[in-house]
């Protein structure tokens, strides 16, 4: 009796193992859509690999790969949490299909949205396009938005059949990757960078003129836009924006850093050096990309003698969690520089009053050039970064030679 009740309880645990056998991710491409509220995807690739048996995905943008490797498989639910941004999927795999959610945790609420995949789908948008009716590649000046909330934006592109990427550069920063399609005359355009999701379309009238665009972001974000073929067109100049109030001359603040200890400009790391004051958020997608460059920057610069302290205003004023998300960022980009907590938010208008002698804080990012005497010098608004191409190269090549220029004076 005792053995034919070991033999059932075998038996029983044998079939309850194998109906909740551990899954797998295929290797190779797949599609993923998030689904906003009005029922548009928002589409994007990702690829699959393993590492020693571990699944690792690269999450495609254009030239962007980028890399996710927090990845729990447990049965059949596929649980993601992204690197960046504070967010995650929550899934179940069948038949090399993932569905379910992606959670974006906010500072007092979370936001999902719903979401599928395919293996095997290198097609973004559509698996078999119509001839494109135009080739859209060179520089347009967008518009967003309608009435006072209008908005212009330059608009970069490069297409090639019906493959087209490019951004739209603002005076804030850039739209980052976007890859897309033409068909016939619809264009189609979205980037998924694990924190934000856009998706843009028009429709193609001639040449010279994109009409009816549309403009989705996450969840529930909706405007419009047109744009005009402007080889021309261009931006106000990014330090000319942000300035210091009339009869200042230097900065001051006091905030934590991930220890809880208070860093000041006046403090002795930053005497006699060039400090470049970094104002960001880990939500923000320009930041992170400015955060990449400045990283390698300070390792090329700091024996040189300059030092950067970035400033971060959080979604939130909970001390541990700011900590807890910046600590993540630290580590994903290996940075040698102090992050303070500043105790506000993200509201503009916060970040200005948490600096009053600022005119006002336009982006995040913002960043400060203080000179050696403890001057500031030039505040610059908004990061062009890698998907901007030549405008991050360019801007690169003048913030470093104002460095030099910086680091010479006497």
């Amino acid at each position: 009796m005792i053995k034919k009740v070991i033999l059932n309880c075998i038996l029983f645990t044998v079939i309850a193992c194998a109906g909740f056998a551990q899954v797998k991710l295929s290797d190779g491409t797949w599609r993923g859509a998030l689904i906003t509220k009005t029922g548009n995807e928002i589409p994007f690739n990702f690829e699959v690999t393993h590492t020693n048996g571990k699944a690792v995905i690269a999450i495609i943008n254009n030239t962007e790969r980028f890399k996710v490797n927090d990845i729990t498989i447990r049965q059949d639910s596929v649980f993601i949490k992204m690197p960046l941004f504070d967010s995650e999927f929550r899934l179940k795999l069948a038949d090399n299909t993932l569905t379910g959610q992606w959670i974006k945790h906010l500072g007092e609420s979370d936001v999902p949205m719903d979401f599928t995949a395919t293996a095997n789908t290198p097609w973004r948008f559509l698996a078999s396009p119509e001839p494109p009716a135009q080739n859209l590649s060179g520089r347009w000046s967008a518009i967003f938005g309608d009435g006072d909330s209008r908005d212009t934006t330059v608009g970069e592109f490069t297409q090639t059949g019906n493959k087209i990427a490019g951004t739209f550069l603002t005076t804030t920063g850039d739209y980052r990757f976007l890859e897309g399609t033409v068909s016939d005359n619809k264009l189609q355009l979205s980037c998924f960078d694990g924190g934000h999701a856009f998706l843009f379309t028009a429709d193609i009238k001639n040449d010279k003129t994109l009409t009816n665009g549309k403009f989705f972001s996450g969840s529930t974000g909706t405007d419009v836009w047109e744009a005009l073929r402007n080889e021309n067109a261009k931006l106000p100049d990014a330090y000319s924006l942000t300035a210091l109030k009339p009869g200042y001359k230097t900065l001051a603040f006091s905030f934590k850093d991930l220890n809880g200890k208070a860093v000041s400009l006046t403090d002795q790391r930053f005497k006699n050096k060039v400090v470049i004051v970094q104002i960001l958020g880990s939500w923000c997608p320009n930041c992170m990309d400015e955060t990449a460059y400045l990283a390698g920057y300070y390792k090329k610069y700091h024996p040189k003698g300059v030092e950067i302290v970035g400033l971060a205003y959080e979604r939130t004023t909970d001390f541990d969690r700011s900590k807890r998300v910046l600590t993540q960022i630290k580590k994903r980009f290996n940075i040698a520089y102090p992050l303070l907590i500043t105790g506000y938010t993200n509201n503009k208008t916060e970040a200005a009053k948490s600096l009053p002698m600022l005119t006002k804080v336009v982006s995040f990012p913002s960043t400060i050039i203080i000179d050696k005497s403890g001057n500031v010098r030039k505040i610059h608004t908004g990061f062009s970064g890698p998907g901007t191409g030549e405008h991050y190269t360019e801007f690169i090549n003048e913030f470093e030679k104002l460095t030099d220029d910086l680091l010479a004076e006497k």
